[in-house]
C-alpha cells in the first residue's frame, strides 16, 4: 500500500510510515481511523498489530509498536 506517497509492501517502509503517523495524533483510535484513509486497517493483537491492506483487508504482516 502506500507509505509517504509511494505504492510498497515492504514492512520496514511502513512500519516507519506508522510510526510517523502515530506520532502525530494523541490517540491510538484517531491514529487508526487516519490509517484507513491511507488504505491500511489496524487491529491490535498480543504479538503487535496487524496491517491489513483494505478494501481486501488482506494481511500484510504484523508490526511491534
Amino acid at each position: 500500500m502506500f507509505a509517504e506517497s509511494e505504492l510498497t509492501y515492504d514492512m520496514k517502509e511502513i512500519e516507519a510510515f506508522l510510526r510517523s503517523e502515530r506520532e502525530k495524533v494523541l490517540s491510538e483510535a484517531e491514529w487508526r481511523f487516519r490509517m484507513r484513509g491511507y488504505g491500511y486497517n489496524l487491529r491490535r493483537t498480543e504479538h503487535g498489530i496487524e496491517v491489513k491492506r483494505l478494501p481486501q483487508n488482506q494481511l500484510i504482516g504484523t508490526v511491534e509498536l
